[in-house]
């Protein structure tokens, strides 16, 4: 049976409104639109307390302006911080190298499966990110003068090569002076992964070698609602970082609290929103969404490898590459020799004539990398070189 007339007229009507008023709402700029955040919580819009208050959050606490972050001021040369490593493990986990190895560092070492253990979250979600923003909501005002934050093993890829993947030798160098002027430092100056541009908020299509990136833009509308959606977020990987008591304190502490509720009640899983932290933990201390500080610098001043900059430092590189290169060479031509030389033990090597020659090669390319590397830790003790490579001033009698 056909409608009346004016009854299709009605509809047509409806259904434009419908679909006027759906539009203006998909519009709005995440600020502007309550925000799901996990299992059915909302993000409030400004004028709204409720939400905050029954949290213990205020707006003056979330919706305040961005914390304005200045350089600290390091102590006199030979003052002895206060200084704490938060670790977050596994009961499986083995961190008696801590102790053995650094025993002049504090420690905070949370068990992330273990609620019976002394230190330990109120929920094993988010990886590594659980376990600081617990330690910063409890410790707010008992803090050290640096914090440094980490995972439980000692060898890892993501610890820098000049300290031979040794989180122990990296703590030992860590220049803590320049955490205090910094206020935040990633303890990895390499820049693969995550630098100079790795994660772009406005993805759409999955990349299987960065899978969070999709779901950045999502988190930041949650966690930060009243701020615009980078283009791009970059830090060198991998969420172990160094802040000072003054940097950590510039935020208040309720803020901490929303971060980590917001993270006990998303939806996104356990791996996902490990990730996003990863790149959003530079923005949050420094509210710089880019922070890639130059290699050759953060070495020079953070560590005291000070090759002279930063075209020498890439030469240390280069020297590197062809060291291997030519390591991968000598190997090959050990597999492919005469079996009256291969796998026996010291090989002669003026014979053939072919591997002698790849040999010394190697051997002057190792010496060379091996004095390079010397000079630039002759350098590094140098109060004066260190604040030069990092283009900071210095006057006689300050330290590094």
């Amino acid at each position: 049976m056909l409608l009346p007339r004016r009854a299709v007229i009605f509809l047509g009507v409806c259904f434009f409104l419908i679909l006027f008023f759906t539009a203006r709402a998909l519009s709005r700029p995440w600020n502007q639109v309550p925000q799901v955040i996990g299992l059915g919580d909302l993000v409030p819009s400004l004028n709204d307390t409720t939400w905050n208050i029954t949290r213990g959050h205020t707006n003056n606490d979330l919706y305040a302006p961005p914390p304005h972050f200045v350089p600290g001021v390091p102590k006199p040369p030979g003052y002895q911080y206060s200084k704490v490593m938060v670790v977050t493990r596994t009961k499986e986990e083995d961190t008696d190298w801590i102790a053995e190895q650094l025993p002049d560092w504090g420690t905070a070492i949370y068990v992330a499966d273990d609620p019976s253990a002394p230190l330990h979250p109120p929920k094993n979600k988010g990886h590594e990110v659980m376990v600081y923003l617990t330690y910063l909501v409890d410790h707010y005002d008992n803090l050290p003068d640096v914090a440094v934050f980490m995972h439980s093993h000692q060898n890892a890829w993501h610890n820098d090569e000049l300290v031979e993947g040794d989180a122990a030798q990296l703590l030992r160098r860590l220049n803590l002076n320049r955490v205090i002027r910094e206020g935040y430092m990633n303890t990895r100056c390499g820049y693969g992964p995550g630098c100079p541009a790795w994660m772009h908020p406005g993805a759409v299509e999955e990349d299987e070698s960065k899978q969070e990136e999709i779901m950045l833009a999502r988190a930041w509308g949650e966690l930060f609602p009243d701020q615009p959606i980078p283009s791009v977020l970059a830090q060198p990987c991998c969420a172990q970082f160094a802040l000072s008591r003054d940097r950590i304190r510039s935020i208040p502490r309720a803020r901490y609290v929303f971060y980590r509720d917001w993270l006990l009640s998303t939806d996104l899983s356990d791996y996902i929103t490990g990730r996003i932290w990863e790149y959003l933990w530079q923005y949050i201390f420094t509210g710089e969404a880019v922070l890639c500080v130059d290699e050759s610098v953060c070495l020079c001043d953070g560590y005291g490898f000070c090759f002279g900059g930063d075209e020498e430092y890439r030469a240390y590189q280069q020297l590197g590459a062809e060291k291997h290169e030519l390591q991968e060479l000598f190997d090959a031509w050990v597999w492919f020799a005469d079996d009256e030389f291969a796998g026996k033990g010291e090989l002669d090597l003026s014979k053939p004539e072919e591997g002698a020659d790849i040999h010394a090669q190697l051997q002057n390319k190792q010496k060379q990398a091996t004095e390079a590397l010397y000079n630039a830790n002759q350098r590094g003790k140098d109060p004066q070189i260190r604040a030069q490579e990092a283009g900071r001033p210095w006057k006689e009698g300050d330290g590094f």
